[in-house]
C-alpha cells in the first residue's frame, strides 16, 4: 500500500489532511458533472500510461478534477498556477488520501513557485493542464527536447489563452492546445458567476467593510468584469468600468454602468478591482489620485495588473492590518490599501468559484484532455476549441442535474430551421 510520505509531494503539512479530505467531499455535492465523468474515466481510462501536468490553483474543485484524472489511469502531479491560490489542506489531503502527487504551498515565493513549475517538468508530461501557460512557456523556453513527449496542452484561463496566440504568432507553438477559456459553458459562467461572487467574497473576507453606498471600480469589462461589476451592483455598490475596448465600453454603458477612463475614476473610486489580465492598468498617477484609505485589489490571473512597484516607492511605510490586507502609508499622508498582495483576491483571502461553476470548467479540462488523447497525431499544432457538441452535453448533464428541462425542436421545426425556401 502507498503511503503519504511516498507519494512525491511538497505541500505545507500532511496533517492538515483530514479537514483538506472533508473539506473535498463536501465540494463535491455541487459537481454532478465531474462526477459522472470520474466515473466514466474509471471503466474506460482514457489516460492509461501517459503522464499529466497541472499547474492550477489548488483549492477543493481541483481536487475533483485531480480524481478525475487519476481515476482515468493518469500517472498525474499538480502544482499552483498562483503562490497564494494554494488552499494547504487540500493539497495535503491530494496526497495522503487520493496518492496524487502535489507541490503546492500557499504563501510560496517565487523561487519555490518557478522551482515547482520545473518540478512538473520533470515528471515529463505528455498532457498539460495550464492556468495561465507558465509550464508551456517554461517547456518552450527551456525544454525544447521534451517537446517530442508532449499530446497537447489545455488552457482555461484568459491570461494564458493571450499568452498562447502569441506563441502561435511566434511560430513556437509546435502541439495543439485546447482552448477551454471560450468554452461557452466556462466563460458564461466561470468567468461571470464564479468571479463575480468570488471576488466579492474576497474583498469582505479580507476588509470586513460594508459594499453598499461605495464606489467600486471595475477596470475591465469582459466576462469577469461584467459578472464582478453587476455583482457589485447587487450589493448596493455604484459602479464604474474603465475600458479600452470601445464594443465593451457601450456595452457597459447598456447596462447602466458609468463608464470614463481610469485618469478620471482613479480620484472617485472607493473600491478598484482590475479584471484586464493585462499590465499596469493601475499606475504611479492613479494611487496619487486616490482617496485616503482607497482599498485595490485583483481579480485577474497574475499579480502584474497594479504597478506595486511605483505604489512601493511612493511609500514611506507598509504594514499589514487584517489578513491579506496591507496598508501602504504614502509620503502625501494618505493611504492606500491592497489585498491578497495584488494577486488574485478570491483565491488569496477567499476559497475561490463556487464548486457549482468550476463542476462545468472542469468538466471541460478533463473532457479536453480526453479529446487530445483520442486525437492524438490528427489536430494540428494550434490552438482549438471545445467541439460544440462537447459544449452542449455539458450544459444538458448539468441542466438534468438541477432538475431542469428543456423543449426538443419537433420534426417541422428542424426542417424550416434548415430550409432557405420557407418564409413570410
Amino acid at each position: 500500500m502507498t503511503t503519504a510520505t511516498q507519494v512525491k509531494n511538497d505541500v505545507k503539512d500532511l496533517s492538515l489532511a483530514p479537514l483538506g479530505k472533508q473539506r473535498i467531499e463536501w465540494a463535491g455535492r455541487e459537481m454532478p458533472v465531474l462526477k459522472q465523468i470520474q466515473e466514466q474515466f474509471a471503466k474506460d481510462k482514457p489516460f492509461a500510461g501517459l503522464r499529466l501536468v497541472a499547474c492550477c490553483h489548488v483549492t477543493t474543485e481541483t481536487a475533483h478534477l485531480a480524481i478525475a484524472l487519476k481515476n482515468g489511469g493518469a500517472d498525474a502531479l499538480l502544482i499552483a498556477s498562483n503562490p497564494l491560490s494554494t488552499q494547504d489542506d487540500v493539497a495535503a489531503s491530494l496526497v495522503a488520501d487520493y496518492g496524487i502527487s502535489v507541490f503546492a504551498i500557499k504563501g510560496e515565493d517565487n523561487d519555490t513557485y518557478h522551482r515547482h513549475v520545473r518540478t512538473a517538468l520533470d515528471h515529463r508530461p505528455n498532457i498539460i493542464i495550464d492556468d495561465g501557460s507558465d509550464v508551456v512557456a517554461t517547456l518552450i523556453q527551456e525544454r525544447q527536447e521534451q517537446l517530442a513527449d508532449l499530446i497537447g496542452t489545455t488552457e482555461e484561463t484568459t491570461t494564458g489563452i493571450v499568452r498562447l496566440r502569441a506563441m502561435l504568432r511566434d511560430g513556437v507553438l509546435t502541439f495543439p492546445a485546447m482552448n477551454v477559456n471560450d468554452a461557452d459553458t466556462k466563460h458564461f459562467f466561470d468567468n461571470r458567476y464564479g468571479t463575480g461572487q468570488s471576488t466579492l467574497d474576497g474583498i469582505i473576507r479580507a476588509t470586513n467593510i460594508l459594499l453598499a453606498g461605495k464606489t467600486i471600480v471595475v477596470a475591465g469589462y469582459g466576462w469577469c468584469g461584467k459578472g464582478t461589476a453587476l455583482r457589485a451592483r447587487g450589493m448596493g455598490a455604484n459602479v464604474i468600468v474603465t475600458e479600452i475596448d470601445p464594443i465593451r465600453a457601450i456595452e457597459a454603458v447598456m447596462d447602466g454602468f458609468r463608464v470614463m477612463p481610469m485618469d478620471e475614476a482613479a480620484a472617485q473610486g472607493d473600491i478598484f478591482v482590475t479584471v484586464t489580465g493585462n499590465k499596469h492598468v493601475i499606475r504611479g498617477e492613479h494611487f496619487a489620485a486616490m482617496k485616503d484609505g482607497a482599498i485595490v485589489c485583483n481579480s485577474g490571473h497574475f499579480d502584474i495588473e497594479i504597478d506595486l512597484k511605483a505604489l512601493q516607492g511612493m511609500a514611506k511605510e507598509v504594514k499589514v492590518v487584517r489578513n491579506f490586507t496591507e496598508e501602504y502609508r504614502l509620503n502625501s499622508g494618505k493611504s492606500v490599501i491592497v489585498l491578497g498582495e495584488g494577486r488574485l483576491v478570491n483565491l488569496a483571502a477567499a476559497e475561490g468559484h463556487p464548486s457549482a461553476v468550476m463542476d462545468m470548467s472542469f468538466a471541460n479540462q478533463a473532457l479536453a484532455c480526453e479529446y487530445l488523447v483520442k486525437n492524438k497525431g490528427n489536430l494540428e499544432p494550434g490552438i482549438h476549441s471545445i467541439p460544440t457538441e462537447v459544449d452542449q452535453e455539458i450544459a444538458r448533464l448539468k441542466l438534468q442535474a438541477m432538475g431542469i428541462f428543456i423543449d426538443a425542436l419537433t420534426p417541422e421545426q428542424t426542417e424550416y430551421i434548415n430550409s432557405w425556401t420557407s418564409g413570410t
